[in-house]
């Protein structure tokens, strides 16, 4: 049996190599969804042109950015240039966003390196015209294990709005059935306790999230390859709270393809770009298999099998072997 056959392409060049003859999109081309509902480009978040090319005269409610945590073309830059970077893509998003938005932004917090980027990323946005309303931890199932610290199994992700956004509060509540009483308080001359007066029998997540599976060869969303992909289910909670059916949703650092399914499986709309061609093909693909064959990911496959169906396999052949497929710029 085949498994996750696609390495990690960030760090692996003579696959990207080898992808990227497949790949219909080069830098500065956007994808425009056949159905008229998503966009996808391979443009650069800072690039004030280019994303105002994306987003157009549409004013998108939501924002979801995933930035790569301070690294660039596989190379490390000073906290400050990474801020400075920030900044740039923090102003995109506030020009093309509506006057009521709502913006998450998923964040690392190296606990070898003094929390950074997350505590100057934070300092940053206080600048911005933005109000700071929740830090929310997904706990991931797996993490860096260590004998002599805590082990570091949290993301970061925050939450942030500018004027008065939609927030639907219904989508904060999870599968976990309450199982505690308690919390007395006399209501109308009766005392009544917390499950009595819940919205829901459930649970609500909050700002930390115990109850999402993080991704892994077996799952169906699975994209092995994306090695920052977040599951669909974090994304589907952000849309389905902080925005309503018909809204647009922006991302500016693609990646997997993660915002545009949830986009599509919510009624939501899409505009997302990455500036690798290789993600932003991946997300193409991944939208076109989803409508295909309802299947979110490739389990235990990959992206480009149809053209590599060996790569990272042990029979794995030169590039010469690849079965072409014409491609052709759609915008």
């Amino acid at each position: 049996m085949k498994n996750n056959p696609l390495p990690r392409l960030d760090s692996n060049p003579e696959i990207r190599e080898r992808l990227l003859p497949f790949c219909r999109l080069q830098p500065g081309d956007i994808w425009k969804d056949p159905d008229g509902r998503h966009r996808i480009g391979c443009i650069d978040a800072v690039d004030r042109d280019q994303i105002r090319e994306l987003v157009t005269d549409a004013k998108p409610t939501l924002a979801i950015h995933d930035p790569p945590y301070n690294l660039v073309a596989f190379e490390r830059r000073s906290i400050g240039e990474f801020i400075a970077w920030c900044r740039k893509w923090i102003r995109n998003t506030t020009e093309v966003t509506a006057a009521d938005a709502s913006l998450y932004v998923w964040l690392g917090a190296d606990q070898r390196d003094g929390f950074q980027p997350l505590p100057d990323f934070m300092v940053m946005m206080r600048d911005e015209p933005y109000k700071a309303r929740s830090f929310i931890t997904m706990r991931n199932q797996r993490g860096y294990g260590t004998q002599s610290n805590w082990m570091a199994v949290r993301q970061e992700l925050l939450y942030y709005t500018k004027g008065s956004p939609v927030f639907n509060v219904d989508a904060e509540y999870t599968d976990i059935p309450k199982i505690l009483r308690g919390y007395y308080k006399e209501v109308n001359g009766r005392k009544t306790e917390n499950l009595e007066r819940s919205r829901s029998d459930n649970i609500r997540a909050g700002n930390v999230w115990v109850d999402i599976q993080q991704v892994f060869y077996r799952m169906d969303e699975n994209v092995s390859g994306c090695y920052a992909q977040k599951p669909l289910k974090c994304i589907e909670r952000i849309i389905a709270a902080s925005s309503s059916p018909g809204d647009i949703v922006i991302d500016f650092f693609a990646h997997s393809g993660a915002t545009v399914i949830a986009a599509e499986k919510h009624g939501r709309r899409c505009f997302t770009a990455d500036f690798d061609p290789i993600y932003a093909e991946i997300c193409i693909r991944r939208l076109e298999r989803y409508r295909r064959t309802g299947h979110e990911g490739w389990q235990n496959g990959h992206p480009f099998e149809m053209e590599l169906p060996c790569i990272g396999l042990p029979d794995d052949t030169s590039v010469e072997n690849a079965r072409p497929v014409p491609q052709k710029l759609l915008f």
